[in-house]
């Protein structure tokens, strides 16, 4: 119910997160009780490294959109660039993952997703897809913090036109109590979980866009930045929140600026650490 208080309504689900269908319920009986249709929300789903594969992926596709009680996803990743029982050296990784990119573009031909993406890839795994994709990833769904700074990365996406979301940006809540944040926090009279999602923000991770600064997604063909458009603001920074509050002080990261010594001193923390998926050796 929290969710459908605020002017921003995103869902970002997963195959894997086994919580499509109880979402899709939710949708159902919420969406007309706050006055919202379809089109006031933006749905996220992701393949399923089980999926992977052109039948498997398209397959798996159709089974989201069916859980979650809508025609059509606004955005579809593919979760993890390995597929699950292989191991990370094996070769038919990628042979199938790029399957898996062949059966979005379809879906997305076809209207049935309006934008298409790939979350966990590294640099090389984008160079790889990139080869060949008729349609670039409109998203790169990663883990992005101060401890895992993937500055390499984020440039290299925004050379390509590919928007980062960053996941995990508390770093599973570990970082709140990193000494650095605690006193940057106590400097602004904000919250650690603010200075860490306003670093994201002025690494341009989930910045307000004007029109201008649209156009060259919307030229590449992709509605993900449409839908964006519409809602005022794409959030690139997605941290799990069930409370009122919490979702209150997330939004207001836009109040206050860290300055160009806090932004040094919190990049300055890098240590490549993974909280989550760990990516690196997927061939």
């Amino acid at each position: 119910i929290v969710f459908f208080s605020f002017v921003f309504n995103i869902s970002d689900t997963a195959a894997v997160y086994r919580n499509e269908a109880d979402i899709g319920r939710s949708l159902k009986e919420l969406l007309p009780k706050y006055g919202l249709t379809r089109k006031d929300v933006f749905i996220t789903s992701k393949l399923s490294p089980r999926d992977h594969g052109f039948d498997s992926a398209e397959k798996a596709c159709l089974n989201s959109v069916e859980a979650l009680g809508c025609k059509y996803l606004d955005l579809y990743l593919i979760h993890w660039p390995g597929v699950q029982k292989l191991k990370r050296e094996d070769p038919k990784n990628a042979q199938l993952r790029n399957e898996s990119w062949q059966a979005l573009e379809k879906l997305y031909k076809a209207g049935l997703v309006r934008s298409i993406g790939v979350s966990n890839y590294t640099v090389d795994h984008l160079e790889e897809l990139l080869q060949f994709a008729l349609v670039v990833p409109a998203v790169l769904q990663v883990e992005f913090h101060p401890r895992l700074y993937q500055k390499n990365l984020h440039e290299y996406c925004q050379s390509k036109r590919i928007w980062l979301q960053a996941y995990t940006s508390l770093g599973q809540g570990k970082l709140l109590d990193e000494e650095v944040v605690r006193s940057i926090a106590t400097q602004h009279n904000k919250s650690t979980a603010q200075v860490l999602l306003r670093w994201a923000l002025q690494h341009g991770v989930g910045k307000c866009m004007q029109y201008a600064c649209f156009k060259p997604y919307l030229e590449a063909g992709q509605t993900f930045a449409i839908k964006s458009l519409e809602l005022h603001c794409f959030t690139g920074i997605i941290p799990k929140s069930v409370r009122s509050q919490h979702i209150q002080d997330n939004i207001s990261i836009t109040e206050f600026e860290l300055s160009a010594y806090n932004m040094e001193s919190l990049n300055l923390i890098n240590s490549d650490t993974h909280f989550c998926w760990d990516p690196t050796g997927v061939k």
